[in-house]
């Protein structure tokens, strides 16, 4: 067991907690800051110090393990103006990120967003490939971003990177990946139902035996 502070209230917990499961494991319900549990929607965001440490640290509650003397607080929503547009109006260049995002131009390449970044991601190269107008190089970079907002809370020029990110993907996405011949040919399966009934087994299936199923196929 280890001893740390929860949103400033000391708690004895499990030393191979992740900070969510010792958040409920000190008696708290997490009403906002959790959602897939498994590192990959980026609802749980968490800034947290460890003794000695001056430094604040970033992380994912449901992923990041906890450490004697962590002191720590949850972060579920980022305060932000996200930019509201029409996908098919706008065009993938540097004139839509002028336009949607202009404090992008305002980034000063300090590096402190890739620091920040709980995914490991050149958040700070990313937003120079969007200074530059380069859409391919914005998406490929940010293409793991789970949207935590922690980059954005760090920011010292106050940019919301990881909406720049979503433009970027939505942009590529639109106007500029490549054509998939096997994407075609599965969208045609399933609208000709070629999968009706591995759709209706899964759904007879209850939920221990659905979570078994999950866990246990095959991934790249």
């Amino acid at each position: 067991m280890v001893t740390v502070s929860i949103m400033g209230k000391p708690a004895l917990v499990p030393d191979d907690a992740t900070i969510m499961r010792a958040i409920e494991h000190s008696g708290q319900q997490i009403i906002r800051g959790a959602g897939c549990r498994e590192g990959f929607c980026g609802a749980c965001g968490t800034i947290y110090r460890l003794p000695g440490d001056y430094r604040i640290h970033t992380g994912l509650a449901c992923t990041t393990l906890v450490q004697e003397g962590m002191a720590l607080s949850q972060i579920p929503s980022v305060p932000l103006e996200k930019a509201v547009y029409d996908l098919e109006t706008i065009t993938p260049d540097v004139d839509t990120i002028k336009e949607l995002y202009p404090v992008v131009f305002r980034c000063v390449a300090c590096g402190t967003c890739t620091k920040a970044c709980p995914q490991g991601l050149q958040v700070m190269d990313y937003i120079q490939s969007a200074m530059r107008g380069d859409i391919a190089e914005l998406m490929e970079l940010s293409y793991e971003c789970v949207g935590c907002g922690l980059c954005a809370l760090r920011c010292p020029s106050e940019i919301i990177q990881h909406k720049v990110a979503i433009l970027g993907k939505r942009l590529y996405g639109r106007y500029l990946r490549k054509e998939s011949k096997e994407l075609d040919i599965r969208i045609q399966q399933i609208k000709d139902r070629e999968y009706d009934g591995e759709y209706a087994e899964l759904m007879s299936l209850d939920r221990n035996a659905l979570s078994e199923r999950y866990y246990a196929r095959d991934t790249e």
